[in-house]
């Protein structure tokens, strides 16, 4: 078999949900509103965290980035899916894909870590609140932050490099709505069994701890809610824990799924949906879940809105 030219720089055909074209004008309708909900609720989010000083604290600076990930995740997707679903063609450049599969990796691979650290934060707060602001220091809350978006970096370079060098054959359909690595792994004429290692290694470190951690603050945080005997501080505990709860089990549920399964078990059917939950619906929903049920956003909102009248 031929392999030499397998890696060459063509454009790409993004077959999306071509097999099903009686649903594609369906979901082309539905990804378009949740794009737009994305972008006014993660852009609400932003700026009122940043406009209220009263929200001037380490759990919105965390949220805050939680929305802007989500924001250039969607962004960095969305906006090509719906040109290919419009448009006469579904082509994508070479240049364009490499850049699309990169910041999945990338944005994904942070937003793991970044929800890990918003775990910790919620723990700091319930489980050693007369010590949290010594705790949870702004320098830390930055180092954390920066932690996250390096460390999604550098996983995201090592599994894009190592994908962009297997040989495809000649092969230029990606059997999805975007370049994500378990289409373009799918593309290649030949078995790697280094990408398979690599990609679950990465996956423990990148998924099954954080995850962990997350659940292990959650247990602490539990034994913790129970000694409480304030119902009003119970009440604000369970709003602000079970808003990101709810945040994770929706990102690592499917995140897991797609991605410590081996990559010839799961249906490409089956895969396209699993991405498009969580490449459009869980960012659409994390806005909505944090602000319906929190108050100090709601009331922030309330405040900023009444000083511009």
């Amino acid at each position: 078999m031929d392999t030499n030219n397998g890696s060459s720089t063509t454009d790409f055909i993004l077959l999306s949900f071509s097999d099903r074209p009686q649903l594609e004008p369906i979901i082309s309708g539905v990804v378009f509103i949740f794009y737009i909900v994305t972008l006014v609720g993660n852009t609400t989010i932003i700026l009122v965290s940043y406009l209220d000083t009263q929200l001037h604290t380490p759990m919105y600076f965390f949220l805050s980035n939680l929305s802007f990930l989500d924001l250039c995740y969607t962004t960095s997707i969305i906006p090509q899916m719906l040109v290919n679903l419009w448009g006469p063609t579904r082509s994508i450049t070479y240049g364009g894909c490499v850049l699309q599969f990169f910041f999945a990796l990338d944005l994904g691979a942070t937003e793991c870590l970044l929800l890990a650290v918003m775990a910790y934060d919620r723990y700091a707060a319930v489980c050693q609140p007369l010590h949290y602001t010594v705790i949870m220091h702004p320098q830390l809350c930055q180092k954390m932050v920066l932690t996250a978006w390096l460390g999604g970096l550098g996983s995201a370079l090592i599994l894009c490099s190592l994908t962009l060098k297997l040989p495809r054959c000649g092969h230029q359909e990606v059997d999805n709505f975007f370049c994500e690595m378990p289409a373009l792994i799918k593309m290649s004429c030949v078995y790697s069994k280094v990408i398979e290692v690599i990609l679950f290694a990465l996956g423990v470190i990148f998924l099954l701890v954080p995850l962990s951690l997350i659940l292990i603050s959650y247990a602490v945080i539990t034994q913790a809610v129970v000694r409480i005997k304030s119902a009003a501080r119970w009440g604000k505990v369970l709003n602000t824990c079970g808003s990101h709860l709810t945040v994770v089990t929706l990102f690592y549920g499917t995140a897991i799924y797609m991605y410590m399964k081996p990559q010839n078990s799961t249906s490409q059917d089956e895969g396209k949906f699993f991405s498009l939950f969580y490449t459009i619906i869980t960012p659409t929903l994390n806005p909505l879940i944090y602000t319906l049920r929190n108050k100090d956003v709601k009331r922030a909102v309330k405040r900023i809105l009444c000083v511009e009248k």
